[in-house]
């Protein structure tokens, strides 16, 4: 009897550490979720295009106008980004090895499929651009700094 209670002790206690084990391991992804989605251009999961593709194959006109966000393509052969415009014209899409990419905010498609933007920078509107010292794009693209403020580590007003 002595035998059970202490193996029910010991079960229960390794269950209710892997728990608090799993919970603070949780928090700690939400935040670095959290942080990746303030920092990160593209947060939207579906490119929908201004213009309905029409060689997508048997589906729905509502499906032709969205495009999952790095679905499959090939250049040759399934090319359905080729030069695409969607959300309202914010993103370009071109099929990049085998993905569809935007080049207009994509750091590793930036303007032209392959042109990688350097350490610190961001794709901004097809350029590579330097956001920790800009004044027009601090800290990411299109945050502009007050008028007289300058831009340094990406914070506007930093001295």
């Amino acid at each position: 009897m002595a035998n059970t209670i202490l193996k029910l002790t010991t079960f229960l206690l390794l269950l209710s550490l892997a728990t608090l084990h799993d919970s603070q391991f949780a928090s700690a992804t939400d935040v670095d979720d959290q942080n990746q989605h303030e920092t990160n251009e593209e947060v939207e999961e579906d490119y929908v295009l201004d213009t309905p593709i029409t060689h997508l194959g048997p589906r729905s006109r509502f499906l032709a106008t969205v495009i999952k966000k790095g679905r499959q393509c090939n250049v040759e052969t399934n090319n359905i980004c080729n030069g695409v415009r969607a959300n309202k014209g914010r993103d370009l899409l071109y099929c990049c090895k085998k993905h569809c990419r935007n080049v207009l905010s994509d750091k590793n498609n930036c303007k032209v499929c392959g042109n990688k933007c350097k350490q610190g920078e961001r794709c901004c509107d097809g350029v590579c651009t330097n956001v920790l010292s800009n004044a027009s794009h601090c800290g990411k693209c299109n945050k502009k700094c007050s008028s007289g403020d300058s831009c340094g580590s990406g914070v506007c007003g930093y001295a």
